[in-house]
């Protein structure tokens, strides 16, 4: 991984849960558009120095990988904290990490186990993290750059439909679709633009268990567009916002679902 210590001139981005899946596919999308990228990553460390790899190859100036659970505070500080000492400055914040249920459950048999480890992942964790990092960039306003400031929330379809069997999930991605909407209110007027990416039925990980079951779905039109997404999908997505094209948005919802969002008669 090549590292450039102390102040750089380059667009940096820290991608939370950027070693594999769509968080790979932010990753890629930001090193071609030539972003330096911290990878951040939980516990898989090859998936995070191969992503690294991956990145350099498409562009980027210089990748970091930075072990770190996003749903514990301290961590999470010491990974923005661990970015500014390498590269001085943070850009971009994309948070992506999240988990799903470890066992799919009936409403009435979702544990506070369970609710407590995917509410912590996927929306304390982020909310703490955006807190931090939307900190830094206000306090280092000064340095400039190529584009304002930005932070990127990926969610989910689920921060909408009701899958009843995965409650703590669809509220956690609700509860940070409204983050999205609360940082985009607060840090306007210090010039930090953020945007909310909300991908449909993506073929990751996360998704093996359940893709006979979506294979027919979509063959049976469950989205206009009657495919699966891909973590590029998602990717091209966030650096299209990373991009600096959309300076007089802030806040608004990037559909990544091949049109499963539309009502439909």
């Amino acid at each position: 991984m090549a590292r450039f210590m102390g102040m750089v001139e380059h667009r940096v981005a820290v991608v939370t849960g950027g070693s594999r899946g769509i968080g790979r596919g932010i990753v890629e999308a930001l090193a071609a558009e030539g972003f330096a990228v911290v990878v951040n990553y939980r516990s898989d460390a090859a998936s995070a120095k191969a992503t690294c790899q991956s990145a350099e190859r498409l562009g980027a100036p210089a990748t970091l990988a930075v072990q770190a659970d996003v749903a514990d505070l301290d961590q999470g500080r010491a990974l923005i904290d661990e970015t500014l000492e390498v590269f001085g400055r943070v850009d971009l914040l994309v948070n992506n990490a999240g988990v799903a249920p470890l066992q799919r459950s009936d409403l009435l048999e979702t544990t506070p186990e369970s609710w407590d480890r995917v509410i912590g992942i996927n929306l304390r964790g982020p909310f703490f993290l955006s807190q931090y990092a939307a900190r830094v960039m206000v306090d280092r306003k000064d340095l400039g750059g190529p584009i304002a400031p930005m932070i990127i929330f990926v969610t989910s379809v689920s921060s909408r439909f009701a899958s009843t069997n995965r409650a703590e999930y669809c509220v956690s991605k609700a509860g940070v679709s409204m983050v999205a909407q609360l940082f985009a209110v607060g840090l306007a007027e210090q010039g930090i633009r953020v945007f909310e990416v909300r991908p449909g039925i993506i073929a990751t990980d996360m998704t093996v268990g359940v893709r006979d079951t979506y294979e027919r779905r979509i063959a049976e039109g469950l989205s206009p567009i009657r495919r699966w997404g891909t973590p590029e999908d998602v990717g091209r997505a966030v650096a299209s916002l990373a991009s600096g094209a959309f300076e007089f948005s802030t806040g608004q919802v990037l559909h990544v679902d091949g049109g499963l969002h539309l009502r439909r008669l």
